[in-house]
């Protein structure tokens, strides 16, 4: 196509001036999509990872102290249990899909290693109906406890190192 200066200079103006609409006056600008989810900040995961510890410790603690409270301290440790299980469903919250892909089983196994622990509490409520005072009973389910949470953490620590969430 042979166009003349004149021809040629007039159809630039003219895309140059279509470009410019389209790029500053359209209504909708249109943006490209990245294509990889936003990355979790590792800080995020650390400090999920080490809330999760400290709900441990929590209920580690409060093992210790309410067999001498009687109900309340069954509604005391029933409490922290609860509360490590929102501070490890707020860890997983944290993680990126590659990791959660990756460690789904171990993932997995601690979701059911808290649902073992948490039989603990049905135990406890058991033997009280059956005539076991309570005392007792909420003693040893609160042996229980404080030992099978030593596995559960030290499980949990070995999925965050496989995993690269943290730092313990």
């Amino acid at each position: 196509m042979n166009m003349k200066p004149d021809s040629r200079k007039s159809f630039l103006v003219r895309c140059s001036c279509l470009l410019f609409a389209l790029k500053f006056l359209s209504p909708l600008p249109v943006f490209a999509q990245f294509p990889y989810p936003t990355a979790i900040p590792p800080d995020a995961q650390r400090n999920s990872s080490a809330q999760v510890r400290s709900a441990i410790g929590q209920l580690q603690n409060t093992t210790r102290t309410a067999p001498s409270y009687g109900e309340q301290g069954y509604g005391n440790v029933s409490q922290q249990f609860e509360g490590v299980r929102g501070a490890y469903q707020a860890f997983k919250q944290t993680l990126d899909p590659k990791q959660l892909t990756d460690g789904a089983n171990d993932l997995a196994e601690l979701d059911a290693g808290l649902d073992i622990i948490a039989g603990a509490f049905d135990n406890c409520r058991t033997e009280m109906a059956a005539g076991r005072s309570a005392d007792a009973a909420l003693r040893d389910m609160c042996q229980v406890l404080r030992e099978a949470s030593q596995v559960w953490v030290q499980e949990f620590n070995k999925t965050c190192s496989r995993l690269r969430t943290s730092w313990h």
